[in-house]
């Protein structure tokens, strides 16, 4: 007789609390989807658009408060992933699609979510080990002729080193 154990992932909503940016998004959290790995750990499992310092796949500690909701108190390790926020110019040649800077970037299997129609700013996961001196090259390119703005959220020594 053969048994089938069931093994259950159980996705929690770790959220992050920052310094508002000036001249940014008003919000003051950010939640991002995880993967429970312990009563207070978890595997980050979606690229941020807001919150610096994590990126998919980073394990980070979490604190659950009386109601019920996940607040991260700091990173436990670094998956090696970085993180890339890529915000197309509306007036640059590819307008405002989220769709021509995913094609423009295919190249390098980038991950990435768009954060709403109204701004079409793309978080991309840059997987550890991809080709960061040619994504780097052509974040640059694209900057420099108006195809979009781009920042680096979460960035390890093999992407700044590059």
């Amino acid at each position: 007789m053969m048994t089938c154990m069931e093994s259950v992932v159980e996705k929690i909503k770790v959220w992050f609390r920052f310094v508002p940016r000036e001249g940014w998004f008003p919000q003051d959290t950010e939640g991002l989807w995880a993967t429970k790995l312990s009563d207070d750990t978890a595997s980050v499992q979606n690229a941020p658009f807001l919150q610096d310092g994590v990126a998919e796949g980073d394990v980070v500690r979490y604190r659950t408060d009386s109601d019920g909701t996940h607040w991260a108190v700091g990173r436990v390790s670094s998956s090696g992933n970085c993180t890339i926020r890529v915000t197309p110019v509306p007036t640059g040649p590819l307008g405002r699609s989220p769709q021509a800077v995913h094609q423009r970037l295919s190249a390098f299997n980038l991950g990435g979510e768009v954060f709403s129609e109204d701004f079409p700013m793309v978080a991309f996961t840059a997987p550890a080990g991809a080709d960061y001196t040619g994504t780097k090259t052509l974040l640059t390119q694209g900057q420099e002729e108006g195809w979009w703005h781009y920042e680096v959220g979460c960035g390890t020594d093999e992407w700044w080193n590059a």
